[in-house]
Formats: structure tokens, sequence, C-alpha cells
């Protein structure tokens, strides 16, 4: 397995679209640092960058690579090399380019310009969402028929989990205002792993305050050892049940 991830990841990594995404990434945490009169507002800046762009980047990335890769994966599988072990491959190999392509482009800058527990909670959930929006990126890629299906389907998963998500909260939590929704509005949270990092990455800048009561309760549980283990936790989940998913039906594909 080390030899054919060894050859995957050296095949991403020198990927020109990896490549850009990197420097794109470490120019813009550049500009965004030294434009910016505190590394707090430089933070809340590229909050919003990682939250948005790095879902969007990773899960279109790994869709077109493993379609593009298609008569690649056939040869694999006429190879007496197991199913299991192509497909942990691939993963591997797109989690570990892109992960380092992140580390390069955002994680270095936030830990020169600003090393504290923020921006290696910052680099942490960066790399969290990487594996997360890879793994629903190749769960979307097995299921779907056709490259046009499989990089819509991972559209409308960042779609979903980036904005409409966060309509139907606000509309729930409009609805049903007039009663106690403090247990529900945390258990929700663990629903989506944008809004997850999210709410981590406002705690860690003292932007809590600003979400009025629901900052308060989110920083009372969220702020604790058990609750940063408890995301920990639930991240680690959002990346395993696609990948095991997507694993299952790779292994039953007809290629």
């Amino acid at each position: 397995m080390f030899k054919l991830f060894k050859y995957i990841f050296s095949d991403i990594i020198k990927s020109k679209i990896i490549l850009f995404y990197s420097l794109a990434l470490f120019v813009i945490s550049l500009s965004i640092f030294n434009i910016s009169d505190s590394p707090v507002k430089a933070l809340v800046s590229l909050m919003n960058l990682q939250l948005i762009v790095l879902p969007l980047i990773c899960g279109i990335f790994s869709t077109i690579y493993f379609y593009n890769s298609s008569e690649f994966i056939e040869l694999l599988v006429a190879q007496p090399i197991r199913r299991r072990t192509i497909f942990l491959s691939i993963l591997c190999g797109l989690t570990a380019s892109l992960s380092l392509a992140f580390i390069i482009g955002m994680g270095i800058p936030l830990l020169i310009f600003s090393f504290d527990i923020s921006s290696i909670l910052f680099v942490a959930t960066g790399l969290a969402l990487t594996f997360v929006f890879t793994s629903f990126a190749l769960t979307a890629s097995v299921y779907a028929g056709d490259k046009a299906r499989g990089i819509g389907t991972t559209l409308l998963i960042w779609f979903y989990f980036t904005l409409i998500y966060d309509g139907l909260i606000l509309f729930l939590l409009f609805r049903f205002s007039d009663y106690p929704l403090e247990k529900f509005v945390i258990a929700i949270s663990f629903l989506n792993p944008v809004d997850l990092v999210r709410i981590l990455l406002l705690l860690q800048v003292d932007m809590a305050a600003i979400m009025g009561y629901t900052g308060a309760l989110f920083k009372d549980f969220y702020g604790t050892t058990q609750g940063i283990l408890l995301s920990a936790i639930v991240l680690i989940l959002w990346f395993v049940i696609p990948a095991r998913m997507s694993l299952k039906k790779f292994l039953r594909k007809d290629l």
C-alpha cells in the first residue's frame, strides 16, 4: 500500500492546481497579515477563507481527480491488488497532498505571524475540513455514475453545509423562538462540520459576545476540555463515516 500511496501522492503534489492552491493561500495569508493592524482581525479574515474556499477546493479537486484517474484505477483493479488497498491509497494520497498544500499555504503564515493556541486550532480545524470534504468528494464520486453528476453532488454537499444549513437553522430558531432551545442549538451544531469549526474558531478569537446568549452557551460547552474533545470526535466521525460508505461501495462497484 505504501508504494501505491507514494506514487499517488507524488502525482497529486505535482499538479498545477495543488501548486496554485498552496501559492494562492500563502499569498493571501501574507497579505491579510500585512494589511491587518492586529492578529485577531487577520484570523477572522482567514476564517472566512478557510470555511468557504477550503471545502470547495478540496471537494472539487478530489472529485475531478477520481474521475480523471478512472483508467488508472481500472488498471490497478486488474492487477493482484486488493480494492481496499487501492481506495485507501487514493484517499490517503488526496488527504495528504491537500493537507500539505494547506499547511504550506495557510499554516506557515499563521504560525509565523501569530504563534499561539488560536493559530494551532486554525491549522488543526483546517486539516479536519480538508479530510472531511475529501471524504465527501470520494463518496459522491464512487456513488455517482458519471463525472458531471459526481461534481454536481459535491457542489451540492458544499452548498448545503456552507449556506443552506445555516438558513434552515435560522428559520427553525426564529420559528420556535418562544421555546427553550439551548440544548437543541448545541446538539444541531454537531450536524454540520463547517458550523462546528466556525464555532470553535469564533470562541478562540473571543467573538462569542457577538452571538449573545447563544454565544455564552457555546463558550460554556465548547470552551471546556470535554467540549473540545467531543468536537474532535465528531469531526473524526464526519471523515470516517463517509469514507467507510464509499469504501463499501467501491468494493462492490462494477468498474
